[in-house]
């Protein structure tokens, strides 16, 4: 990675501070007027860190945003482990499910989402980090394969994608609503098309 990218420098210290507090603003701004309301100067006031640093660093929004996008990636997924493949899926699209909806970080996920659409920078931001969590989510279909549930080749990312992908569909295709029966629904799908060897490579 390049010293160009957009907010990446040497982690620590004082550099670190201002990183922090510019992700926390950005995500503000993005929680409470969508990526529309997304500019250096609010972010900047937002953050207190002085507008020609947040200009220097991050550019633009889409830098804001893919900045925001690089650290989530980088932070730790609740993975479920409770021993029945089904079980885990279906605990993962829940997790999609609430994430959505809550107050506070669902309309931060939205606002990611519609940078991607109509940004490159933003849209590759979001591929990466959502290539990260199906690598965490990956485990729930090793473990499955380990145990017999799923039979071995099994290609677990797209068992992760196909599991959560009915959430998504619904949030921003249809506009369905999304409630606990739909993201059980999906994951259900998902395990039984891989127990069938549907993802088997």
């Amino acid at each position: 990675m390049t010293s160009s990218t957009p907010g990446t420098r040497r982690p620590g210290g004082r550099t670190a501070r201002t990183r922090d507090a510019v992700r926390a603003a950005t995500l503000a701004v993005l929680a409470e007027q969508g990526y529309q309301g997304l500019t250096v100067e609010t972010v900047a006031a937002r953050s207190g860190v002085h507008k020609t640093t947040v200009y220097r660093r991050w550019k633009n929004a889409e830098g804001l945003v893919a900045d925001a996008l690089e650290l989530a990636s980088g932070e730790p997924w609740p993975v479920p482990d409770t021993g029945s493949a089904r079980e885990d899926l279906r605990a993962l699209a829940q997790l999609v499910r609430s994430g959505f909806a809550d107050p506070e970080m669902g309309p931060v996920s939205s606002a990611f989402i519609a940078a991607a659409l109509q940004n490159p920078v933003a849209a590759r931001a979001l591929s990466a980090f959502f290539a990260e969590r199906h690598r965490q989510s990956a485990a729930v279909v090793e473990r499955a394969v380990g145990r017999g549930e799923l039979p071995a080749g099994t290609d677990a990312a797209e068992v992760v994608r196909a599991a959560v992908a009915p959430v998504y569909y619904r949030l921003f295709i249809s506009g369905e609503p999304v409630d606990g029966a739909a993201a059980d629904l999906g994951a259900d799908a998902a395990f039984a098309a891989a127990r069938a060897g549907v993802y088997v490579t």
